[in-house]
């Protein structure tokens, strides 16, 4: 049906309005997202490396998502960016919503001065090369994708003999680097806020159950590193096999359980899918979380799991949920498909190279630019790049309770000086 012509006024000037405030945020290098008509929010979750996330209990976003195909352009300004995502094979469908995503930033950021070549890496490293290849040889100044770490590092080292940036969707922070800029949630910085939150709140002793997984693998360095640097201390790790938390659980009770116990905090960075059995052990074991607080990742942000008794007054760090709850009600009001939770992803990096197009000319994506220290504001809350390619972001903190999470730590408007 066609909207009637005052309301199409009234959201023409208010999109006006939108970019006009957007203009004014210099210190966070430019506003990247709009906040059209405020809805209820909708949980989320951010799954491990390389897995593709979606809301929860929401059905897959393929069904209603129309094909992309590669060689496709969006826009037709001077500032040729590249996109570069898996249109077909693994991962097309979510390609197709990133595609999609990247649609709806630059019509709402009001038909910049860019050129978006759409390329279809196939979902294969040689795939990502032939697309990184094929968009630099038509002018493209930044690369922005792929989705999977194998992908962007073949991409990465076709952008970096041209000398042009790349800002991969990969959660796997090993493929990170000087020039490769990873725009994804990556579990470092959750680990980073839940124990910085538990700090501020009287925790000093840590204990881990970390399965034997990549995810685990990834997340340890960075728990025993973030304990140190806030001088608490790890009373003890223990280690598990996917599916077999039993064993794990009885050699940390003397450290989680009891009267004598010396953790105040326990992290658990496990899926939604795997994290039950491992509260189940916990309850069997006599663990008592008013007792010695259960922390974790985003991974937690899942309804199913907020009636377990062993996470009850647990806490963990995610983004804020109300920046993606707006965004996924204008996906669905253009597309007609719930967006995949990384479709924010392929949005604010295309509101982030408008705002920089905007404002900087020549040195839009020179890594002085790409790497300010004040962040840029996104689509789930602040963010900004590391000169090694990582990303930090304005985090939340959420407690569960009463079949509920809540905020109770909001992610920071500003983030914190970078250290040098």
């Amino acid at each position: 049906m066609a909207r009637p012509n005052g309301a199409r006024d009234r959201l023409a000037r208010s999109t006006a309005l939108i970019a006009a405030l957007c203009a004014a945020l210099l210190p966070l290098g430019g506003c990247l997202g709009t906040d059209m008509g405020r809805r209820r929010p909708a949980a989320q979750a951010a799954l491990p490396p390389e897995s593709l996330p979606q809301e929860p209990g929401a059905p897959p976003p393929a069904a209603n998502t129309p094909a992309a195909s590669g060689g496709e352009r969006i826009g037709s300004g001077t500032v040729k960016v590249a996109l570069v995502l898996p249109l077909n094979g693994q991962g097309a469908a979510v390609g197709a919503a990133l595609r999609n995503a990247a649609q709806l930033a630059y019509d709402e950021a009001q038909q910049p001065d860019l050129t978006i070549l759409v390329e279809d890496d196939r979902g294969t490293p040689d795939g990502a090369r032939d697309a990184a290849q094929d968009a630099l040889r038509q002018g493209a100044e930044i690369v922005l994708g792929p989705l999977f770490a194998g992908s962007v590092q073949a991409a990465s080292a076709v952008a970096k003999t041209a000398g042009k940036p790349v800002i991969g969707f990969s959660t796997d922070a090993t493929v990170a680097a000087r020039g490769v800029y990873l725009l994804s949630f990556l579990p470092q910085a959750e680990v980073d806020r839940a124990v910085e939150d538990s700090v501020a709140g009287g925790k000093r002793s840590f204990a881990a159950l970390i399965p034997e997984t990549a995810y685990g693998n990834a997340v340890e360095a960075e728990f025993r590193e973030a304990v140190a640097r806030r001088g608490a201390r790890v009373a003890a790790v223990e280690r598990y096999r996917a599916g077999a938390p039993g064993p794990a659980v009885e050699r940390l009770a003397r450290v989680i359980t009891g009267p004598g116990a010396t953790a105040d905090a326990l992290f658990i960075p496990e899926t939604a899918e795997a994290l039950p059995p491992v509260a189940a052990a916990l309850t069997k074991a006599g663990f008592s979380p008013a007792r010695v607080r259960p922390i974790g990742t985003a991974l937690w942000n899942e309804p199913s799991l907020f009636a377990l008794p062993a996470l009850q007054g647990g806490h963990f760090a995610a983004p804020d949920r109300g920046g993606f709850s707006n965004f996924s009600g204008r996906y669905q009001a253009r597309f007609g498909a719930v967006p995949p939770r990384v479709a924010s992803l392929a949005y604010d990096a295309v509101m982030l190279t408008a705002a920089l197009s905007r404002q900087y000319g020549s040195q839009r994506f020179a890594e002085t630019t790409l790497t300010s220290g004040s962040g840029f504001a996104g689509i789930d809350g602040t963010f900004r790049f590391r000169p090694d390619g990582q990303s930090e972001r304005a985090l939340a903190v959420y407690e569960i309770r009463n079949n509920a999470a809540t905020v109770v730590s909001p992610a920071p408007r500003v983030l914190a000086k970078p250290a040098i």
